[in-house]
């Protein structure tokens, strides 16, 4: 057998290709950034064919530079940004619009409607999702209500639907010619189109947003020993090599961070956070403004569905810092800054750039910067964005915490924000509890690999992918009961100013 698995992880800023040996130890990587496309205030857009470009451009380049070929690599997963929805003809394979991202804003009259009238409730049941400008469904219905000859297209069966993982499998196994239309479970399950207890399209909440059967692909397992098909000898891989692994990228952090329990939980720090909590073999309903969705399905078993917080801005904060703001040139450079002050002098950055999600959903809402007075400067604002990400984590844990029951001993962390020790140690500080990183901190990449190669035979247990996980570095909670209880209500406060902001009626 091939001593390798690749993982393509396209992301919502980037795209990298990692390849992986059978201790789950990196072996290569290359990573590529793409266009963020922003038309208007609240819009948010990706290049699908840049993505795609990007794609072949990492998995060729990481191949050389470990000078491995096809036939090294025992299967290929892919993860991906979750939600963002592209539409595109199935005989030309170009897309008919940008992808719609899933930080997009402009369904918000959409998603108003449907809990206006009452649909709301229905699609919380079945999907176990809010009606949210997060979701494919609204990007969908946009589509094909604003792009001329996409309705008509999608009846006659020539428009196809995808997120990010459905598009790259049809592009990697022929595109035109023969390429596969199809999704996992945990794509398939952000999408308010399908039911969580069938693990199927359902035609009522089809219904709602006017999309046609015929646009979707087919659902398949996390892991699936069928395989979704094999890459072309002339695409970037050079030769065949078995397509058995897709997850959303949440998920397969999950699955990357070895979360097989229930009760295990990780948080992934990238553009925004992702704190999922496994709760077993049958979907927990949120009463605290969580999601409801499934975390991964191997095989013919039966699906383990998770509890999750999704926070839209994070990362993406320190970002802003740089790019808008421009008082840091790097992100690393946050953490200096944010060192300077011991605390954040009052001040306090809710990031609120496309409303607020988890536990909240509130799309009127938008960012504020409170508490400001002369004594503050812009290491106050470093630390006070570093705080943002760790407070809006507390919240999602609070609703975790009352929707389960379960009480974290310790979070699982990963993501490019780890790297950040300041940002660790705060995290500690405000939720009480240790903060832990693992040796390989890409752990989404590294779930897409476990999902394929546990397909393939590659691994042979969920035990064997535990013994791979190691510890790199703990963090410690140092702030006292008051000091934290403090801290959150300022929080709390802030959040409060963000809401109301703009009127989506």
């Amino acid at each position: 057998m091939a001593d390798f698995v690749g993982a393509v992880d396209q992301g919502t800023t980037s795209t990298r290709f990692m390849i992986f040996d059978h201790g789950g130890n990196e072996v290569a990587r290359h990573q590529l950034e793409h266009e963020q496309i922003l038309p208007r205030a609240g819009w948010v857009e990706h290049n699908p064919v840049e993505i795609w470009e990007r794609t072949r451009t990492v998995i060729e380049t990481a191949l050389n530079k470990a000078d491995l070929t096809a036939r090294d690599l025992a299967a290929l997963g892919i993860t991906n940004q979750r939600e963002t929805a592209v539409v595109w003809n199935r005989r030309t394979g170009r897309p008919y619009y940008n992808a719609i991202v899933w930080q997009d804003t402009r369904t918000d009259r959409i998603a108003a409607a449907l809990e206006r009238d009452g649909r709301g409730e229905v699609i919380r049941r079945k999907a176990g999702l809010p009606p949210a400008t997060y979701f494919s469904a609204g990007k969908v219905q946009w589509i094909l209500e604003n792009v001329p000859g996409v309705r008509e297209a999608a009846e006659a069966g020539e428009a196809l639907f995808g997120t990010i993982d459905t598009w790259l499998l049809w592009n990697l196994t022929g595109g035109v010619d023969g390429g596969v239309h199809v999704t996992d479970v945990t794509n398939a399950s952000r999408t308010m189109l399908m039911d969580l207890e069938t693990l199927e399209w359902d035609e009522e909440l089809l219904s709602f947003f006017g999309i046609p059967r015929a646009m979707l692909p087919q659902i398949r397992p996390s892991s699936d020993p069928a395989g979704y098909g094999v890459t072309r000898a002339d695409g970037p891989l050079g030769g065949e090599v078995p397509l058995s692994g897709a997850l959303g990228d949440q998920q397969a952090a999950t699955v990357g961070q070895v979360c097989f329990e229930p009760g295990q939980a990780k948080n992934t720090y990238g553009t925004g956070n992702f704190l999922l909590l496994n709760t077993g073999t049958e979907p927990v309903r949120s009463r605290h403004g969580l999601l409801t969705t499934v975390c991964y399905r191997f095989g013919d078993a039966k699906p383990v569905y998770a509890l999750e917080g999704s926070i839209a801005v994070t990362g993406s904060a320190v970002q802003w810092l740089r790019d808008q703001l421009r008082i840091i040139s790097t992100a690393a450079q946050s953490e200096i800054l944010a060192r300077q002050v011991d605390d954040n002098g009052g001040v306090y950055f809710v990031p609120a750039f496309s409303g607020l999600f988890a536990p909240y959903w509130r799309s009127d809402a938008r960012g504020v910067i409170v508490g400001l007075s002369r004594y503050n400067n812009a290491a106050h604002i470093a630390r006070a964005t570093l705080e943002s990400i760790c407070y809006q984590t507390r919240d999602v844990v609070e609703a975790m915490q009352q929707d389960s029951g379960v009480v974290l001993d310790v979070l699982r962390v990963d993501g490019g924000v780890t790297a950040n020790d300041l940002c660790m140690q705060i995290q500690a500080d405000v939720l009480g509890v240790p903060v832990s990183r693992p040796v390989v901190a890409e752990t989404t990449a590294l779930g897409a690999a476990y999902a394929a190669g546990m397909a393939t035979g590659f691994w042979k247990s969920t035990e064997e992918l535990v013994r791979n996980w190691n510890e790199d570095r703990r963090w410690l909670p140092q702030w006292d009961d008051e000091q934290r209880a403090a801290g959150y209500a300022g929080w709390k406060k802030a959040v409060e100013r963000t809401l109301d902001w703009v009127d989506v009626g």
